[in-house]
């Protein structure tokens, strides 16, 4: 996904000068023929994210856009005082851009698990909070951040779903993208764990012929009210699948939202981390496995699911 943002911000950054980009102190193979081609609209910070932060404010204050970079929890939970206190409380252009959301970086252990920002960044007033799913996602993400006034987070993976836009696709912060279409089940997600739905969806039609209706749900805030109540009404019940703790991440604000709007799901399951911290490493694979979210256990959950609506 990371080539994918710097490959569209490489091009963007050289119709508008008003683009910065800054680093700390890591990304340089990726951000090489940035610094080439944009000298002057890149900086690095070294390792004082929080310093950065504040930089990128200042300069968004003085007119421009500024993407601030580091991976995993980095540029959002150690800057959380200077995202919120800064950056959004004086809606400043500040995009914080985290590269390796969830198990990205799995045997780097915990300390670069990024699977309570979701849930902690959404919370922030004025702030807008996109993660998606793919490539094309990602490029339209970026695209879509720089037109959109405010502080932002964009939530990137290491892992990412194959292409799955369509002909006539439009990416829109606040709506949710319809990958595949289905009146079973509906699974959520957001992420590039959008991968893992889709090989649970085409088992589930393939071995047991259960048709989900996928949304790739890229904006975790402001959320797709009218995607999720017609997913709602429409299917077998509402599966939120996420590399992030269930505790406030996306299966959290669809619940929030539709019980808020009176619609009730048939059926509504979170798939994501419960319990304590994450205490096995690996790689990103083998901790979705780990912890029960591979495309064998959305499988399991969603027969569970079909099982109870008969």
């Amino acid at each position: 996904m990371r080539n994918a943002f710097i490959a569209e911000l490489i091009e963007l950054a050289a119709q508008d000068p008003r683009i910065l980009l800054i680093t700390a102190d890591l990304g340089f193979g990726v951000f090489e023929s940035f610094a080439k081609s944009h000298p002057k609209q890149f900086l690095n910070a070294g390792v004082a994210e929080q310093n950065m932060t504040g930089l990128a404010t200042g300069l968004a204050l003085d007119g421009r856009i500024v993407f601030t970079y580091s991976i995993a929890n980095f540029p959002s939970l150690r800057c959380l005082e200077q995202i919120r206190n800064d950056a959004a409380y004086h809606d400043a252009n500040v995009k914080v851009v985290s590269i390796g959301s969830g198990f990205s970086y799995g045997a780097l252990g915990v300390s670069h698990h990024a699977t309570e920002d979701l849930a902690i960044l959404r919370s922030l007033p004025t702030l807008t909070v996109v993660s998606p799913g793919d490539e094309w996602e990602v490029r339209q993400a970026t695209r879509a951040l720089i037109a959109h006034p405010g502080t932002c987070y964009l939530r990137l993976d290491k892992s990412k779903a194959p292409p799955s836009h369509k002909p006539g696709d439009v990416f829109e912060i606040g709506k949710a993208r319809l990958v595949r279409a289905g009146t079973d089940l509906t699974i959520a997600t957001c992420g590039g764990i959008l991968e893992v739905a889709l090989q649970a969806a085409d088992t589930l039609a393939k071995e047991h012929g259960i048709h989900c209706r996928i949304l790739s749900v890229h904006t975790a805030k402001p959320l797709d009210v009218d995607a999720l109540r017609a997913a709602a009404r429409e299917t077998g019940g509402i599966l939120a699948l996420e590399e992030h703790t269930v505790n406030g991440g996306l299966g959290g604000a669809i619940a929030e939202s539709l019980l808020e709007l009176g619609e009730i799901p048939k059926r509504f399951v979170r798939m994501g981390l419960r319990g304590g911290f994450a205490s096995a490493v690996g790689s990103q694979e083998y901790l979705r496995k780990v912890y029960g979210l591979d495309a064998p256990a959305v499988v399991a959950q969603a027969l569970d699911i079909a099982r109870h609506n008969v």
